[in-house]
């Protein structure tokens, strides 16, 4: 079974200033997510669905979702504040949807392969996308139940086997201001133990005998999982829905939520190292080094310079 892509898009980039997932930063106008795509379909990855808002599926079927037909299945999820599980109603006032675990959230009913999750404005590189696919293709992600060695079910054996894909911090900084991290605890198996959010890493902070020594490992949202995240997602959207649920600005993570399935030994999370980096448009000033990036990279062969010609 070829897995799915889930891409989400909801988001439409306060800091950047537009709806940066279709702003053109490749040679030929390709975007980042365009890049994401082509490198996921190479990695084996059969479709593609995306997590947006209702109110600009039009823009994003016309502009993203059209150019990939005949090349690689389409679908799409719709995020909204009120989408919530049964028993849950949205409170008075809040106009936005209920953050990345949400996202990932509605997207149950419309994918039941092994899939990866990736934010729709990142560029992961190609090797990323190699390692999910291997992985999410593989006896790891579907070994469940049985416990070789002792012969026995258990608990671990029990447990979902997931992925994440580890990225070097001294890759992921943006020139043009702070970043929020998530910092990944292993242990000696390579499997995540823990995420600490890391908020406001400045450039002068990382580096030789400062704050951050660069070499950290952290998540930046490109992750490999089975359907059975769902369930776990859903029973901790209720308890957050129960504990935080009329907070107008509280948001339910994807790494909160999976470490928490970590901690209850409901899902292992393998950390896939890459030494690719991360490319990312948090500011608009990051533009010019996203494009100049992928130029670099379409100069040493490893794009076309017309994604979809």
């Amino acid at each position: 079974m070829q897995p799915a892509l889930l891409v989400l898009a909801a988001g439409m980039g306060s800091r950047y200033g537009g709806l940066k997932q279709i702003d053109p930063v490749g040679p030929s106008g390709e975007t980042v997510l365009d890049y994401a795509v082509f490198d996921a379909q190479r990695a084996g990855f059969g479709r593609v669905v995306f997590v947006i808002r209702k109110d600009f599926e039009a823009v994003f079927r016309e502009q993203v979702g059209a150019k990939y037909a005949g090349r690689i299945a389409v679908d799409y999820v719709f995020q909204s504040p009120a989408a919530l599980p049964e028993g849950c109603v949205a409170p008075a006032g809040r106009e936005k949807p209920w953050g990345t675990g949400h996202a990932v959230w509605c997207a149950r009913d419309a994918v039941r392969e092994p899939f990866a999750v990736i934010n729709a404005d990142d560029f992961y590189g190609a090797d990323s996308f190699a390692q999910l696919g291997k992985f999410l293709t593989g006896p790891a992600a579907m070994a469940r139940g049985f416990d070789p060695m002792s012969g026995h079910r258990t608990p671990r054996s029990l447990a979902a086997h997931f992925a994440m894909v580890g990225f070097t911090l001294s890759n992921t900084l943006s020139e043009h201001g702070a970043v929020s991290r998530g910092q990944c605890a292993t242990n000696g198996e390579g499997d995540l133990e823990s995420i600490v959010e890391r908020v406001g890493i400045q450039p002068a902070e990382v580096g030789p005998g400062r704050t951050y020594s660069g070499k950290e490992t952290v998540s930046m949202n490109c992750w490999g999982f089975t359907p059975a995240l769902f369930a776990g997602l859903d029973r901790q959207l209720h308890e957050f829905f129960v504990a935080r649920g009329a907070d107008l600005k509280a948001e339910f993570y994807l790494p909160a939520a999976v470490s928490e399935m970590i901690a209850r030994r409901e899902a292992t999370v393998k950390v896939l190292p890459t030494s690719s980096a991360w490319f990312g448009v948090t500011y608009r000033e990051d533009k010019p080094r996203v494009i100049a990036a992928i130029a670099e990279l379409v100069r040493a062969g490893k794009y076309p310079a017309k994604l979809f010609p």
